[in-house]
């Protein structure tokens, strides 16, 4: 399938700066596979600006959601207030995210949302950063980490422990955080374990884990480690974001206004509704993770805005022979890199089949020679994928004087001039 498509690289000039998804960076596993991938010949990499796609033999589109979804609650534009989206962007070194600036002199910070990006920005937020100086987060981001004075993080969900988005890895790597202690009140869980019975096997085992934790005591080792933690994290449920509070001088949050809700339906269809009581949780920084969306990559691809993704067919575009689509693009921000891989599989899948039912056109295109041909005429100067391996040496070499696996470049204008561009 691959060597039959083009890969895209957005408007950075480095591909790795795009995290596959918010909150995740590819591993060095992950890196080696897809670098093997784009040494072969049929495949184009191309960086520094889009490229259009006029000389693809077949398409396959797969590029994310880049947009996060607002709250559209009064207050969101206050200072203080951001994406989480954007500050997973900040401290993975997007370009386009190194003017965020986020202010963590406050001690406390609320998460609006409770899936995996937003255990990742708590985990960013509290974990002592000595254990992060060896990581390949940004220098800029771990001198403004150094200097945080948040101790407490809340993350608030509108529904309840057995509708969290996130999973039991991320749980459990929260749970272990040094220096750190959990939050999470029983009453919360009173009578869930009657109802584990009917819930699927990976929820069960997510929902017991929470379950030992807020309504267990615990070891005499984790309960030295909790005694001594100088920061904590909690789960507040069945609240509902009404509005962002400001600062009696306007410049900055000063708390989230919740609505307490309950639950109604069952299963899937369980949904929050207001009870009508009212509650107010003081911070000074707000994060939003209350889902992602994609962009309309170019007007001649079809794209839902309502839902925010590319109408398709098992993967096959609509009215588009010979485009296709895969990942979030294709079914929306659901799932983890795993999720993301197997949709990605089966619309290869179907690529292949309409390769062997002679569905698609078969005549040459002119390749990437015309590829180069139209930035040419645009006076763009395209990165290579051999570009790319410089780029990549250098932060690896700029990396190894710090014992971290790299230093990333941030700044596009920089990356231009280590090419010579």
């Amino acid at each position: 399938m691959t060597s039959r498509c083009w890969r895209w690289w957005g408007r950075s000039a480095w591909p790795w700066t795009r995290p596959l998804s918010a909150g995740s960076t590819p591993t060095p596993g992950f890196r080696h596979q897809f670098s093997t991938q784009e040494k072969t010949p049929q495949i184009c990499v191309v960086g520094s600006g889009p490229a259009g796609f006029y000389t693809a033999q077949h398409l396959l589109k797969s590029y994310g959601a880049e947009d996060h979804r607002a709250l559209e609650i009064p207050g969101e534009e206050l200072p203080g207030v951001c994406s989480a989206r954007a500050f997973v962007g900040w401290y993975n070194g997007l370009p386009e995210n190194q003017e965020l600036k986020p202010d963590l002199s406050c001690d406390t910070a609320v998460i609006l949302g409770q899936g995996n990006v937003a255990l990742d920005v708590a985990r960013i937020l509290l974990t002592p950063p000595e254990h992060l100086e060896k990581t390949d987060i940004t220098k800029a981001a771990l001198g403004v980490l150094r200097q945080s004075q948040v101790k407490t993080v809340w993350l608030v969900g509108r529904r309840g422990p057995l509708q969290v988005a996130f999973t039991i890895k991320e749980l459990r790597e929260m749970i272990q955080l040094p220096g750190t202690r959990p939050i999470l009140d029983p009453v919360d869980f009173l009578g869930l374990q009657d109802r584990l019975k009917e819930v699927p096997r990976p929820r069960k085992r997510l929902t017991e884990l929470l379950l030992r934790t807020a309504m267990e005591k615990p070891g005499p080792e984790e309960a030295a480690r909790w005694a001594s933690a100088s920061r904590a994290w909690g789960l507040r449920f069945f609240r509902s974001p009404q509005q962002v509070l400001p600062s009696p001088d306007g410049r900055g949050a000063a708390g989230v206004r919740l609505a307490v809700t309950r639950l109604e339906g069952v299963g899937e269809a369980t949904r929050a509704v207001p009870t009508g009581a009212m509650e107010d949780l003081p911070c000074g920084l707000v994060l939003s993770s209350v889902g992602y969306k994609s962009r309309p990559i170019d007007p001649s691809v079809p794209f839902d805005c309502k839902l925010g993704v590319i109408p398709n067919v098992e993967g096959r575009v609509t009215d588009v022979p010979g485009l296709y689509c895969s990942g979030w693009v294709k079914r929306g921000p659901t799932g983890v890199i795993a999720t993301t891989m197997t949709d990605s599989f089966l619309t290869g899948q179907t690529l292949l089949q309409d390769l062997k039912a002679g569905l698609l056109p078969s005549g040459p295109r002119p390749g990437s020679a015309a590829i180069q041909a139209l930035l040419s005429s645009r006076g763009v100067q395209p990165v290579s994928f051999s570009d790319w391996e410089k780029l990549d040496a250098e932060e690896v070499a700029r990396g190894q004087s710090t014992g971290k696996p790299r230093e990333k470049l941030v700044d596009p204008q920089e990356m231009l001039r280590l090419l010579g561009h």
